[in-house]
């Protein structure tokens, strides 16, 4: 049994926090006092998809939620972790594991999540990635699935695995940090193309979509200096089907009502996401069509219509494999 408090009550931090109560671990999860979601956590003990025993702890302390914790887990936006982060390290964080349950990619700077939180952190602190396929309201409902786990100490993610898994979620060993974090970031990307296919009811074009988008991501990880083959592992294709196709997927969602004109107005972390991967595709020298048609789409630059029927009927380059 660990002391674990969740930072974010979002709809992944509620889960998480819904899920290790579930399996025995003392739980406490943290939220801004005037944020509707904590709000509605804190007084009816619910949400939409989820109802908490009264074993959780909920609170607007800060302070509290994190003095006793063994395991921190993070699960805010990923654009406002820099932010965070400045706030959460005046507290002591030393001999605590954190453990990032948010995928994205820092806009302004291409950085991966767990290069934020090392600037703010020392070695006396362990960084843990939690990525892969699966959504609340599956896993509410009893439906299984397999995450992964990655860090760059070996024991602490064989230590988190053991004591994280389920049969409801069974978790594997993640071996590549970079890979884990550019494949898990980079789904959200895809998943917004997805969502332009569905809205422009191309949905048959999600084969070719999935096929080259696995290979774009392996070359810009290979490139970063991981493992291509994580592209295809469940940081990224193993969670396409989650992502690209779920009715849960926000980015899904985000791009099919972004061809119809409407405005979404729930968090996809693909948006920002796909600034991040054009300029790492820049940066590292990696030619990324996908990520680049999607960014002109989402910053007004190109028609829906024009930017994926270009990307589609491009010339017979075999770049597959290149």
């Amino acid at each position: 049994m660990m002391n674990i408090s969740i930072l974010g009550c979002g709809r992944w931090g509620s889960f998480i926090g819904w899920y290790l109560d579930k399996i025995g671990h003392n739980v406490k999860i943290w939220g801004l006092s005037d944020a509707p979601q904590f709000i509605e956590l804190k007084g009816t003990r619910k949400n939409n998809v989820l109802t908490f025993r009264e074993s959780i702890e909920i609170t607007d302390d800060l302070d509290e939620a994190v003095s006793n914790a063994e395991v921190i887990i993070i699960s805010i936006s990923s654009q406002s972790l820099r932010s965070f982060m400045g706030r959460l390290s005046k507290l002591d964080l030393s001999g605590k594991t954190i453990v990032l349950c948010m995928k994205g990619i820092e806009a302004a700077t291409g950085k991966r999540l767990t290069e934020i939180v090392s600037e703010f952190v020392t070695e006396k602190t362990n960084i843990a990635v939690w990525v892969g396929p699966g959504h609340p309201q599956d896993f509410s409902n009893g439906i299984p699935n397999c995450m992964v786990i990655d860090s760059q100490n070996d024991d602490v993610k064989e230590y988190l695995i053991k004591e994280f898994s389920s049969e409801l979620i069974r978790f594997y060993l993640g071996k590549d940090l970079i890979g884990s974090e550019i494949g898990a970031a980079s789904k959200n990307t895809i998943g917004i193309a997805a969502g332009m296919l569905d809205g422009l009811k191309l949905s048959s074009l999600k084969g070719a979509l999935m096929s080259r988008g696995t290979r774009e991501i392996a070359r810009l990880i290979r490139a970063m200096g991981g493992n291509e083959l994580s592209a295809y592992g469940l940081c990224h294709l193993g969670d396409y089907e989650a992502t690209l196709f779920s009715p849960y997927s926000h980015n899904r969602r985000y791009g099919e009502m972004l061809v119809k004109g409407e405005k979404y107005e729930q968090l996809a972390e693909g948006v920002d996401t796909t600034k991040a991967l054009v300029l790492l595709g820049e940066k590292y020298n990696v030619d990324l069509p996908i990520c680049k048609a999607v960014n002109t789409v989402i910053l007004g630059e190109e028609k829906p219509k024009c930017a994926l029927e270009r990307l589609f009927v491009r010339s017979l380059k075999v770049e597959f494999y290149s």
